[in-house]
């Protein structure tokens, strides 16, 4: 197979085999809840755009659209004394992406099982593990919180395919936050991580090696209580790195790209919430530039004593 070949499989890899991880947008996701809150989260997005990539390969015009329902389910526990939390969360995703290559037009379509979502986290500063009636009478105050994010290839992924769901690899995320109250409505959050990723030894056309070097990512978020029912944020990212290579021959794929969104939380009732999110590309030197929609619905209750009591939408 020849480099310029390579070239192209690898960015087409960028379509879906790359899941939307750098492009993360997730206001107060170190928020301070009790000990012992399982919330139940489920969730449908769309997402369609286009892929920017090297001006020299022979396709252009490439776009694409994913659909994705998911469910998953978190717990908080106290972890020496520090608010702790573990998520789980299970996608499967309907796509299709089109585009011409060669000047010939050509459509593709996947469905099934996109990778499975790790997350576990810790509150290091500014909130101790507390129960129930305890977080009720808590100040608000400055949080530091840490987290480690990892995508588990349970996607479907076929070794003689362009295009997949799945990554057939191991990614991680070490990440750190600081959330940050201030007068009685407004919070701000910034977090800064990196994605570092294991190598897919089945790459295209199944003995192919792709690499990945890390990926820096940085969220901002500036969020409003309108009431104790709903609140709202503007969301911000930047992720830069993550330059490719399959047979050790790298492609100029390094990406340097932000993206902007919106997201507004309503409680509904004592134990529902409902997630509404937008967001879109800013500024795309490579890759996936897409726009997604997103709707959420999460349940969330309290073991307190012998009786079960719902949280505040986070």
């Amino acid at each position: 197979m020849n480099y310029r070949k390579l070239i192209l499989i690898s960015s087409y890899q960028l379509l879906l085999g790359l899941p939307l991880m750098a492009q993360d947008l997730d206001p107060r996701a170190y928020a301070r809840i009790p000990v012992n809150a399982t919330t139940l989260v489920t969730g449908f997005s769309y997402s369609y755009g286009g892929v920017v990539t090297d001006a020299t390969l022979p396709f252009r015009d490439v776009v694409a659209k994913v659909q994705t329902p998911s469910i998953g389910i978190a717990h908080s526990f106290s972890l020496f004394h520090l608010t702790s939390q573990a998520l789980i969360a299970l996608p499967y995703s309907w796509a299709q992406v089109s585009g011409e290559v060669g000047n010939q037009a050509e459509r593709i379509t996947r469905s099934g099982f996109s990778d499975m979502r790790l997350r576990f986290s810790v509150l290091v500063h500014g909130a101790p593990a507390v129960t129930l009636s305890e977080f009720a009478k808590a100040p608000r105050k400055t949080i530091i919180g840490v987290s480690l994010n990892m995508i588990v290839p349970t996607g479907q992924f076929f070794s003689d395919k362009l295009i997949n769901l799945g990554t057939h690899r191991f990614s991680f995320r070490p990440e750190i936050a600081l959330s940050h109250p201030f007068g009685k409505r407004w919070l701000i959050d910034v977090y800064a991580g990196v994605w570092f990723f294991t190598k897919n030894s089945s790459f295209y056309p199944g003995n192919s090696v792709r690499t990945q070097q890390p990926m820096g990512t940085f969220q901002a978020h500036l969020s409003y209580n309108i009431n104790p029912l709903m609140w709202v944020a503007l969301d911000a990212t930047y992720y830069t790195g993550g330059k490719s290579s399959v047979n050790d021959s790298y492609n100029d794929d390094r990406q340097a790209n932000s993206r902007m969104g919106a997201t507004v939380v309503v409680r509904v009732g004592k134990h529902n919430s409902l997630k509404f999110s937008f967001s879109t590309g800013a500024i795309v030197r490579a890759g996936q530039d897409f726009s997604t929609f997103s709707i959420g619905w999460q349940r969330s209750w309290v073991k307190a004593g012998t009786e079960a009591k719902a949280t505040k939408p986070d």
